[in-house]
């Protein structure tokens, strides 16, 4: 290990960006769908190693330009190709997108494969060269880093809008006795424990040897890893063991899961068509004890499921009030229109869920706050636009945001946290001026992850939104399109779902909601927290090291 920590270390040039290139790919496989947490363990100990190596950058000048600046350039310039390697392996689907109407965008596969990670991995630059700032010899060089890469991630996921997807702590986030941590620290503060986790054993590559001078400084970091892996471990079994739920009296949930593709047949026209689809879908026996639709309480439908603006079409509100049973409720995602085409100002559309009673009303809607840049709208349309470049809805102008996260009721159900698509990404920010003042309560994520077919994403995106049931103490009811649709209890365990792929329903209880969990009542608190104590733990190291080479010096 020692002839390897020195190799990668003392590598320059295109050797060491494929180095870090390769050991950044390696992370993703700590992702779903294959969830190995193990493999965080490469990108993270080759880091510390690349890191060590950052100080071997060419010089010139002298002062601050002669020391530090080449130092940091060569370790944001490491940081970029490795965060590239981890986020090309990791974020590939998304080209997928692309090839659903080809004609149309396929031109912007290679942004989408290639580009994305190139802007993503700037926040994985940054984070090394915060890392070399903080560095110093010996095991404290797992706390610079944790802080670094810690910082990098939260701002990767609140800047231009945010985008936290695979968030290093999801390697933690996909094993459930693992992600039960997530009800006090959040994700924010998974990543800050895998980072410290998994870079912990670069320390066994330090000095010569188990009985060499200072010997057990090399074996006491990844020996502390190991024994705060088993602490996490210890703490979600335990909390499994005990997390005994019952269900909300009187409810009997149905998720219909269409798996309608997103082409061309997609399209107003074809309308009245895929409407016949759900409902016969909807109304199917999925036992000998079961009779469709009579058994239902409530109906869920996954995101956008219509090509048509539900509302301004009595004629579909007509044919499903007439499916449902009385005293039923659907749930579906429905575009919402305000205003009429050809009107000034022009109508604004939104991506919205709404509730529809058995009576045909329309009882209540949440419109998406958080929207997807170019998949509902074009950033900087008025430059953009103009060079051609098109929102992957067929939305004029693109959906317009709501003005705020708020709750949607619905009759028979407790309070609902909506989420939809890839709002059920963001910690804390589905709940973001909500108070939760019941003691009952769900998330409902509806979604359309048919853009992406049979790839990684759907998984990922499934992933995310499990750990916002853990970290809130909620149930979670998801319809997809294409899949996974679930029912989630509040400590992430699946209780039903359906796969990737599959046209078919979902039948099933509502599970009860914990009291509120520590990051439930202190959100982002512990990961704050967690941060300030390293930082101190950092500058106290650093101070002392400096006094002690002042001495030597002397």
């Amino acid at each position: 290990m020692i002839a390897l920590a020195h190799w990668i270390a003392l590598s320059a040039g295109w050797p060491r960006r494929l180095i870090a290139l390769f050991c950044g790919a390696c992370g993703a496989l700590a992702m779903a769908p294959v969830d190995a947490f193990p493999a965080m363990v490469v990108p993270m100990t080759a880091a510390v190693w690349l890191l060590d190596g950052a100080d071997r950058a060419p010089r010139g000048g002298t002062g601050w330009r002669a020391h530090l600046w080449p130092s940091l350039t060569s370790a944001a310039g490491t940081g970029w190709w490795w965060g590239l390697g981890y986020f090309v392996s990791g974020l590939w689907w998304l080209g997928a997108a692309t090839l659903v109407e080809p004609d149309k965008f396929a031109w912007a596969l290679p942004i989408s494969v290639l580009g994305v990670p190139a802007i993503l991995a700037l926040f994985t630059g940054l984070g090394f060269a915060v890392s070399r700032l903080l560095w110093m010899p010996g095991a404290g060089r797992i706390l610079s880093l944790t802080l670094g890469l810690g910082l990098a991630e939260w701002l990767r996921s609140v800047l231009f809008t945010g985008f936290p997807w695979n968030e290093y702590g999801m390697a933690l986030g996909n094993i459930l006795v693992l992600a039960q941590l997530g009800s006090v620290v959040g994700l924010h503060g998974l990543t800050l424990l895998t980072v410290a986790l998994c870079a912990a054993p670069a320390t066994l590559a330090d000095g010569e040897g188990p009985a060499g001078p200072g010997g057990w400084r090399r074996i006491l970091p990844p020996a502390l890893a190991l024994a705060g892996l088993c602490a996490v471990a210890i703490f979600g079994a335990l909390r499994l063991a005990n997390g005994h739920v019952g269900t909300v009296a009187g409810v009997r949930l149905r998720i219909m899961q269409p798996d309608v593709p997103q082409d061309a047949a997609f399209t107003y026209a074809n309308g009245q068509e895929i409407l016949r689809r759900y409902l016969a879908l909807s109304d199917k026996a999925t036992s000998a004890t079961t009779s469709g639709l009579s058994d239902v309480t409530h109906l869920i439908w996954p995101e956008s499921p219509f090509p048509f603006i539900l509302s301004r079409q009595p004629e579909a509100i007509d044919a499903i009030t007439a499916a449902l049973p009385a005293g039923a409720v659907l749930i579906t995602g429905a575009a919402r229109a305000e205003g009429e085409a050809g009107a000034s100002p022009p109508p604004r559309y939104y991506n919205s869920i709404q509730v529809l009673t058995s009576d045909g009303s329309i009882v209540d809607s949440y419109d998406k706050v958080h929207l997807v840049p170019f998949g509902e709208y074009v950033p900087f349309e008025w430059i953009l636009g103009r060079l051609g470049v098109e929102h992957f809805v067929d939305i004029p102008g693109g959906f317009t945001a709501g003005t705020h996260h708020r709750l949607l009721n619905a009759p028979g159900l407790p309070p609902i946290i909506p989420a939809i698509c890839y709002e059920a990404i963001f910690p804390d920010e589905i709940t973001a001026g909500i108070r939760r003042s019941s003691p009952q309560g769900l998330i409902l994520n509806l979604t359309n992850d048919g853009w992406f077919g049979n790839t990684s994403g759907p998984y990922q995106h499934f992933a995310q939104a499990r750990l916002r049931a853990i970290e809130e103490g909620l149930p979670l009811i998801r319809a997809a399109n294409t899949g996974i649709s679930a029912i989630v209890d509040p400590y992430g365990r699946i209780l039903a779902s359906l796969p990737v792929g599959v046209a078919n329903v979902l039948d099933g209880p509502l599970p009860d909601a914990l009291k509120r969990t520590p990051f439930g009542r202190f959100h982002e608190l512990a990961a704050f927290v967690i941060s300030a104590l390293l930082l101190t733990m950092v500058v106290v190291l650093k101070y002392r090291r400096s006094r002690f080479a002042a001495r030597y010096d002397r």
